[in-house]
């Protein structure tokens, strides 16, 4: 049997490998599945559900956001018989880079409502959640006494549409802030929008995001499906302003 003296290393003999010069690149096609989970969602509240109310707003916030933060924009609004409600977008992230480390409790953190990735299920999952926020609040509140607002702001614009277009809401009011009406809205979705009132349409002349010619093609889109619409422009970028928000319910009564 080989014996190593005090001090000695056994080195492995040397083996030569062969390594061809460029590796076959294979593409494999994993099956994708889903399955359905509970998980706890998150909103803000502004005002009571047990007072004397005329008016529920139900209010989606923009893409990097959190709900009592966006609530916050509304408080102009305020009134005993007014009450606010924000939900929260499901999926929330850090929004900056974490710098020589992991982030630190303070670093601040947004929310987004979905992503293009796996579209269709993210859009699914927040309509279901919006109509259970719903149910929850009207089983405190008599609907019929009450005038129902849904706005949404940026990102919150397609989620608030896209859950009276499929989901079981029927809103007195539709508003569309800063934002453009998703393309898959076909003209029986559309025609949920506006069951009760035209849709307000809410842009700023210096908004980034509302391009002429996006505003151009959205008018015709709106022409096209027969949407009967209003629309508010103001001085100012993408942006939810005090003043807007006060002409927005003297312009929509």
């Amino acid at each position: 049997m080989f014996q190593l003296r005090p001090g000695q290393f056994f080195a492995p003999p040397s083996v030569a490998l062969q390594i061809p010069a460029t590796l076959e690149k294979k593409t494999r096609t994993f099956e994708q599945r889903h399955l359905q989970v509970a998980r706890t969602a998150r909103y803000a509240i502004m005002g009571s559900l047990e007072a004397e109310l005329t008016e529920v707003w139900i209010v989606c916030h923009g893409h990097g956001q959190l709900a009592r933060r966006f609530l916050s924009r509304f408080l102009p609004l305020e009134r005993p018989d007014r009450v606010f409600i924000a939900p929260e977008a499901l999926s929330r992230y850090y929004l900056s880079p974490p710098v020589g480390g992991p982030h630190p409790a303070s670093a601040p953190v947004g929310a987004t409502w979905m992503t293009s990735e796996d579209r269709v299920a993210e859009i699914q999952d927040y309509v279901n959640y919006l109509d259970l926020l719903h149910n929850e609040i009207f089983s405190v509140v008599d609907r019929a006494k009450v005038r129902l607002w849904v706005l949404g702001f940026s990102q919150g614009t397609a989620t608030a549409a896209r859950w009276v277009a499929q989901g079981n809401v029927e809103p007195d009011r539709v508003v569309m802030y800063s934002g453009l009406l998703p393309s898959e809205i076909d003209a029986e979705g559309a025609a949920r929008l506006v069951r009760r009132s035209p849709l307000t349409i809410v842009l700023g002349t210096n908004d980034e995001f509302a391009k002429p010619e996006l505003v151009a093609a959205q008018e015709a889109r709106l022409l096209e499906l027969g949407v009967p619409h209003t629309l508010i422009r103001f001085e100012g970028g993408h942006e939810v302003l005090p003043e807007v928000l006060k002409r927005l319910t003297e312009e929509t009564r």
